[in-house]
């Protein structure tokens, strides 16, 4: 038997156990809810439309009492004046069957939404299982159906028979009525027979929805080891999460590459390190760290920067000051202004040098704590 077999399901269900168990059908439904809304548009639409019904049902009744002698002759003339009846009824009652045909698809999605699921066509044969009947049976959800089977029985039952005994005196006397004064009587009594049944059904429903909400999260309830197996396989194996980090590097790498031809300057040990900078003096308060690696990835830095005339400026310990001590796209520190600052200012002159002519800059000597140029404890990169 399985180790979760043991525990009692005591945490709430995961946002994937709640997808997958929607993916299946599983969801929230309470059907005393789609019932009670049937019931009531059908009354509110009884009692909005009762002339047009009742003129419906007095010309429907009047076409079926009336009979030609001609047509005793022929049995087919039934056949057709039956059709005749039933189409002319359907249309009559038309916007009526619309209207519950909503009710009845809005009441079911009314707490769990819209699903589909291949899973409720197949058959399942162990639904045919005695003993698992009667297990759902003596379950809290069977004794709650059997509730609210009585409860309906007592409730539409009690507010019916409440109703008709009031109306006793007026269902007697339909008979002695005019054919136009009686459809529209009978008319109004079933309108307000479903109004009066619609409010015990409604009452149901108010009990059962919120129940059945409980329910359905209270079976899909985890235990502790369900969701620890799936966060194993949320997350996967060791080797799997290490492969997925070392994709997130190298996407991470390819975008600092971009902004490379875009840098000012290249900072380089100069085959160890390199660290690409840039700054906008109307957007940034001090130079920003764009690009940065070591070994392979400096390389891949000096290259780009070659191919794309972007200075490069050897300086070891600033190269690796910055490395250490800035993450990408961050400022750097405060001790590192002088000597950015110093390199900067070489490599505005020399473009200016080179495109007017003039005479070309003192290549500035740049100093740097060498403190600043050691890995610390606990500092690790955000790229390589």
């Amino acid at each position: 038997m399985a180790e979760t077999d043991f525990q009692e399901r005591t945490e709430q269900a995961t946002p994937k156990r709640r997808e997958d168990a929607r993916r299946r059908g599983q969801v929230a439904r309470s059907r005393e809810l789609n019932i009670a809304a049937v019931l009531l548009a059908g009354a509110i639409v009884l009692m909005a439309a009762r002339p047009h019904f009742g003129a419906a049902m007095e010309d429907l009744v009047r076409r079926g009492l009336t009979l030609d002698p001609a047509a005793l002759d022929h049995p087919q003339a039934m056949t057709a004046a039956l059709a005749d009846a039933g189409l002319a009824a359907l249309l009559a009652f038309a916007p009526l069957l619309v209207v519950l045909a909503l009710a009845a698809v809005g009441g079911a999605l009314a707490i769990g939404g819209w699903v589909f699921s291949a899973e409720h066509v197949a058959p399942k044969w162990s639904r045919l299982d005695p003993v698992q009947g009667l297990r759902r049976l003596a379950s809290v959800r069977g004794l709650m159906e059997v509730v609210k089977a009585l409860a309906k029985a007592g409730l539409i039952g009690g507010f019916a028979l409440g109703y008709l005994l009031w109306v006793r005196d007026s269902v007697i006397t339909l008979g002695l009525e005019p054919l136009r004064a009686a459809m529209s009587d009978t008319g109004s009594m079933i309108a307000i027979t479903l109004v009066v049944c619609s409010f015990g059904m409604l009452i149901v429903a108010l009990i059962d929805a919120p129940f059945q909400l409980w329910s359905h999260n209270r079976e899909l309830r985890m235990t502790r080891q369900e969701i620890r197996e799936e966060l194993k396989e949320t997350e996967g194996r060791p080797e799997v999460r290490s492969r997925i980090r070392a994709l997130q590097q190298q996407l991470a790498s390819r975008r600092m590459l971009r902004e490379v031809p875009r840098a000012d300057v290249v900072v380089t040990n100069p085959t160890h390190f390199a660290v690409a900078l840039r700054y906008d003096d109307r957007r940034m308060r001090a130079p920003v760290v764009v690009a940065k690696g070591v070994d392979h990835v400096a390389a891949r830095i000096r290259d780009l920067a070659a191919a794309n005339r972007v200075a490069l400026f050897e300086a070891p310990l600033l190269a690796r000051a910055l490395y250490w001590t800035t993450n990408l796209n961050q400022e750097i520190p405060g001790p590192l202004y002088l000597a950015v600052a110093q390199v900067l200012t070489y490599v505005y002159r020399v473009r200016a040098a080179v495109q007017t002519g003039a005479a070309w800059p003192e290549r500035p000597a740049v100093t740097v704590d060498a403190a600043l140029a050691e890995p610390r404890r606990g500092r690790r990169p955000t790229a390589d």
